[in-house]
């Protein structure tokens, strides 16, 4: 297979492109295998499951031209190999455990060390709760195409699937939009949109994500100024 097999428009594409490529059709396989582990130990996470690594994989492409196919791709799959709940205490220890990971799975699967060590650096640094700003192309793409899929309509049911897996309430049916109260996302669901999601944009590293990421916010803005209309109080603007 070539180094950059093209940049696929869809997921039946990007499905081709993987499965005409041992070492990536062996990382989603071991996806796959990770999702059915925890269906079986009653611990399913529908939103970090292979559905996520793939619509993450399409928009590390589009965020990162310049980017090596190949490697977005494998880094997209490996992004979250080694899953922490979000309300565990090492949840902020993902990243790195999940580039850990993935830097030894790729170099046992015969790619370079060069490009091993470049995926376990964006895997590392690409979650929200790291802070970090990654170093370079594929740390850009890869941030920015996991905090796309947590916005817009795939990003409000993630955040329900989240809050429902912690055992949250939807909203404070006294106070939903936290006007007298302090933020408080893992007791209220809708409150995580406030904590972080909306803020979510102006941390964009590429033209395309900034470009996608202000579209989902308005559907969120939306789905928010909705759910205000049917509890009968207003979201703030």
């Amino acid at each position: 297979m070539d180094e950059d097999p093209g940049r696929p428009r869809d997921r039946a594409a990007l499905l081709a492109i993987i499965a005409a490529d041992a070492a990536l059709a062996a990382l989603r396989e071991e996806a796959a295998a990770r999702d059915a582990a925890a269906r079986d130990a009653a611990a399913p996470d529908p939103a970090h499951d292979l559905e996520h690594a793939l619509r993450v994989a399409l928009w590390a492409l589009r965020c990162g031209p310049g980017v090596p196919a190949r490697l977005a791709v494998a880094a997209a799959l490996l992004h979250d190999a080694v899953r922490v709940p979000k309300d565990h205490p090492d949840r902020p220890r993902a990243g790195e455990r999940s580039a850990a990971h993935a830097r030894a799975r790729l170099l046992a699967l015969g790619f370079p060390a060069g490009e091993a060590d470049e995926a376990a650096a964006a895997i590392r640094d690409h979650a929200f709760s790291r802070g970090a700003e990654p170093a370079g192309a594929l740390g850009a793409a890869l941030q920015d195409a996991d905090r796309l899929d947590a916005l817009g309509a795939i990003g409000i049911a993630r955040t329900v699937a989240t809050g429902v897996a912690m055992g949250a309430a939807l909203f404070d049916a006294r106070d939903p939009w936290a006007r007298r109260r302090a933020l408080d996302d893992r007791a209220y669901t809708v409150d995580h949109f406030f904590a972080k999601l909306l803020r979510l944009p102006e941390t964009m590293r590429t033209e395309t994500g900034r470009r996608e990421a202000a579209a989902r916010v308005r559907v969120m803005r939306g789905f928010l100024a909705a759910l205000g209309d049917e509890i009968g109080e207003a979201p703030p603007a």
